[in-house]
């Protein structure tokens, strides 16, 4: 697993997983539920990631959309 980035921004989160997924990525949300526990406060974290074997093309798809 990579983990692209970390973030308390549910929209950029959420803009970068349809990104990804719109480019055939696979990803999964880390710490949704931890930091819903906690109320979303800002506390934790979630984290986006992808399997190893599609790091490098995730990378390149988050950097030509400025987000890397």
């Amino acid at each position: 697993m990579h983990v692209l980035l970390a973030t308390n921004n549910l929209v950029r989160l959420n803009f970068l997983t349809c990104l990804l997924r719109d480019a055939g990525i696979p990803c999964i949300v880390l710490d949704g539920h931890v930091s819903a526990v906690e109320g979303n406060i800002g506390a934790i974290p979630r984290r986006l990631a992808v399997s190893s074997e599609h790091g490098a093309r995730a990378r390149a798809v988050l950097s030509e959309a400025g987000e890397a």
